[in-house]
């Protein structure tokens, strides 16, 4: 074989490699995408399910409204947010 022959075929298995190397990377990457879509869902369905065993609470009487007011107030602090739970608008 010769030595432009063998360089050639060298270079062709240098650029496969970076071909391979970047199909890694987009694997990779769609992976940790799928996964933090997948954590994120899960997330905000843990937050409504709480947030309705919570409201059903309310409504049977087995927590009190006032205590409930009173934990959203002291953490709701966007004013639209504040006014979706009919909480007073501070200024």
């Amino acid at each position: 074989m010769s030595k432009v022959s063998e360089q050639e075929r060298i270079q062709a298995l240098e650029l496969k490699l970076k071909q391979l190397k970047v199909q890694k990377q987009r694997k990779e990457a769609r992976a940790r995408t799928v996964e933090s879509r997948r954590t994120s869902r899960e997330e905000m369905r843990r937050k409504f399910l709480v947030g309705a065993v919570v409201l059903a609470k309310v409504d049977d009487g087995s927590l009190d409204k006032k205590t409930l007011n009173g934990w959203l107030a002291s953490a709701i602090t966007r004013t639209e947010d504040r006014a979706l739970f009919g909480l007073d608008v501070e200024a």
